[in-house]
């Protein structure tokens, strides 16, 4: 059984290792396009911009772990099926359980090396990609808004804001907290940013909201206004300082953001985007086993022993997972479900389809 053991995981590594190294390479194009236009167009030092490259890998392999674990096992499997092995192990009285017990151990392994990857190192490296980009120095004051965290150094104001591109945005939300008050919130669908060339100050103009305003007699009190365009005006000083990057979400630790949750909480503001994540950052960690146990009855009924079959299937496979995974996180962002079950739908839905698809797959 030894034998047979090391024969399948050297079978499985050497398809992982090929799976990995292709996968991490066609998402590094794009992004080394990106930095080479740093050094071309912006005359960025190529060290600096080594840097950058760097700390881009760990995130990166967040997403191609998952997909190179599925790619391997199903090259594995449908070589072992296409070339009759699998029916030779079988005829010798052992099944399909046993055969693949050493990959779905590997699988759990893979999760958990992915969890501190996708809550340890990939954060710290994205954090770390941030104060490089600071360093550098950039030129529009308005990109130091991130998206996806919640900013605070403007004063009393906490910024929230889902999507930005370039100097527009959409669905934003604002905080101002008012100690043993209301927390008064503005609310739009979308916005511009502008800056004042020469300074820090940011011109925020605001589309299609809500504004809680202070009430004329009633200051403690706050009634709604409906606005076409709000406009807004903040100094970014502060937040420009290397010392006074805030994480965003994403760049969070598990521990970070329960704390993280415990403050936005006391201040009567919405913690779904900060559940996603750490729902996020577990359900990506257990897709490779997940991926793993779908892929061997898939790799099995493939019985084709070639590569580009093999890519081919799990590429499809994966994309309807990253797509429902989306899917659901968008949801419980909206609000539609909640976050627990919105991001781990996926996870469950493939974990019950592949189970019952392997159980029907070792008895025949």
């Amino acid at each position: 059984m030894k034998i047979l053991r090391d024969y399948i995981l050297k079978e499985f590594f050497h398809s992982f290792i090929m799976s990995i190294i292709v996968f991490t390479f066609v998402l590094l194009v794009g992004n080394v396009i990106q930095l080479a236009d740093l050094v071309i167009n912006k005359g960025v030092e190529i060290l600096s911009v080594l840097q950058l490259f760097f700390f881009l890998i760990p995130w990166l392999l967040s997403f191609t772990l998952p997909i190179a674990a599925l790619t391997a096992v199903v090259l594995t499997f449908g070589r072992f099926s296409g070339d009759g092995e699998l029916t030779a192990i079988k005829a010798s009285g052992i099944g399909l359980f046993r055969i693949s017990l050493p990959l779905l151990v590997l699988g759990v392994l893979f999760s958990f090396i992915a969890f501190y990857l996708n809550d340890q190192i990939s954060p710290n490296a994205s954090f770390a990609s941030r104060r490089v980009v600071k360093e550098i120095g950039m030129k529009n004051p308005a990109a130091m808004l991130e998206e996806g965290t919640f900013i605070r150094g403007f004063g009393n104001y906490v910024i929230f804001i889902y999507e930005i591109k370039g100097n527009k945005f959409r669905n934003i939300r604002i905080y101002q907290p008012q100690e043993g008050k209301t927390t008064r919130t503005i609310v739009a669908e979308s916005g511009e940013i502008h800056n004042q060339p020469g300074t820090s100050v940011i011109d925020l103009k605001l589309f299609n909201g809500t504004s809680e305003e202070p009430s004329p007699t009633e200051p403690d009190n706050f009634y709604k206004l409906n606005f076409k365009t709000y406009n807004m005006t903040i100094d970014i000083a502060k937040f420009l300082k290397k010392d006074a990057i805030n994480k965003k979400t994403r760049e969070m630790t598990v521990q970070e953001i329960t704390k993280e949750i415990e403050s936005v909480k006391a201040q009567n503001m919405d913690p779904t985007p900060l559940y996603v994540e750490i729902y996020k950052k577990v359900n990506m960690s257990i897709a490779s086993f997940v991926l793993i146990l779908m892929g061997i009855p898939l790799g099995i009924k493939a019985q084709r022993s070639e590569k580009s079959i093999g890519f081919g299937i799990s590429l499809l496979l994966f994309a309807v997972y990253w797509g429902t995974f989306l899917g659901g996180i968008a949801m419980s962002l909206r609000g539609a479900v909640p976050p627990i079950l919105g991001v781990s739908l996926p996870n469950a839905a493939f974990f019950v389809f592949g189970l019952v698809l392997f159980i029907h797959t070792a008895r025949r």
